[in-house]
């Protein structure tokens, strides 16, 4: 089993979203390397970090699971997407998705409160420059946020 961070601006989906829809498809990624994380890594069943970004409370604010495998993102071949791609085609996607399923919501974990942890300082999120809206957690990592969860 791998974990992951996964960052949604709650303006788009939150948490609350995906409590109350259970499953999003994972859509809108147009970054390479959090593409092929999605495309070549992620298993079904894998544990996932709900991050907020790109809002007044940036964190953690929940814990799901990815629910499919990969399948092409139908937002790349809509003109009327904000995420349309017109070099993509559906003989040729060039963009992927998950399906991602709500596991709890759990209360917000910043990232000023990850960055007081010394277990997490290598956390891809809390390194410099890191914009990834798909990046890796460790097994220790995602253990000791369990930990910080269950208090």
């Amino acid at each position: 089993m791998n974990y992951w961070l996964m960052k949604s601006e709650p303006a788009d989906v939150s948490i609350d979203d995906l409590a109350h829809r259970n499953t999003v498809g994972w859509y809108g990624v147009r970054n390479y390397q959090a593409r092929n994380f999605m495309r070549d890594t992620q298993q079904v069943g894998d544990g996932v970090l709900f991050y907020h970004s790109s809002c007044e409370q940036v964190g953690i604010a929940g814990i799901a699971r990815v629910a499919s495998a990969p399948y092409p993102d139908p937002t790349q071949f809509d003109p009327t997407s904000k995420y349309f791609d017109p070099k993509s085609t559906p003989e040729k996607p060039r963009w992927q998705q998950v399906d991602v399923e709500f596991v709890r919501k759990t209360p917000l974990l910043s990232i000023t409160q990850l960055r007081q942890y010394p277990p997490l300082a290598e956390m891809v999120v809390l390194q410099k420059g890191s914009r990834l809206s798909i990046t890796p957690v460790t097994q220790q990592e995602w253990d000791f946020i369990q930990e910080l969860l269950a208090c």
